[in-house]
């Protein structure tokens, strides 16, 4: 089963959020093989995170909620809320197979919150700009409940236009950043 999750950060948290950084990574080490993208969002200036994606394999929802909660930075306070929904890889691949790299143009999370029917449960045609892409689903994957994509974009506007324009609730559009370790 595929997870969808979205750590915000509280305002304030930077400082803590940069002391458990070697707590977070060595966190989501345990987590490695099950990896299909991470990364964290990014203020406008690019330089002071916002947040924390994570999307997974995991056997059940029960681990999903454990991996959730457990991560250092929620246990500290350093996150705000938690957004995790069920999500189904629509690529059929991880972010370390997107053929554009970790490194090159801008990238983006796009969160469309949805309200009504499905939509945008196929391919959009800028598929080879996205770098993951799925549904957001509920815990038994029964009823849609959005998208979320990481995109390749020159801008935001152009990420936003991944997903149908007035079919969603809201859409959100976040500076993101490859995830894992600096080397």
């Amino acid at each position: 089963m595929e997870f969808f999750c979205y750590h915000r950060d509280r305002p304030g948290s930077l400082t803590l959020r940069y002391e458990l950084l070697e707590e977070h990574w060595s966190y989501m080490d345990g987590y490695a093989a099950e990896m299909i993208a991470r990364g964290p969002t990014m203020a406008d200036d690019g330089e002071v995170p916002t947040g924390s994606v994570h999307v997974l394999d995991l056997p059940d929802a029960a681990t999903a909620r454990a991996f959730a909660f457990d991560e250092p930075g929620y246990q500290a306070g350093a996150y705000r809320d938690v957004l995790l929904r069920r999500w189904r890889n629509t690529l059929g691949r991880t972010m370390w197979d997107f053929p554009g790299g970790p490194d090159d143009g801008n990238r983006y999370l796009v969160l469309g919150l949805g309200e009504g029917r499905a939509v945008d449960l196929a391919l959009p045609p800028q598929k080879d700009e996205l770098i993951a892409y799925g549904p957001l689903l509920s815990d038994d994957a029964a009823t849609w409940l959005g998208t979320a994509a990481l995109v390749r974009a020159p801008d935001a506007d152009a990420a936003r236009a991944v997903l149908t324009a007035g079919a969603y609730a809201d859409v959100e559009v976040h500076n993101w950043h490859f995830g894992g370790r600096s080397t």
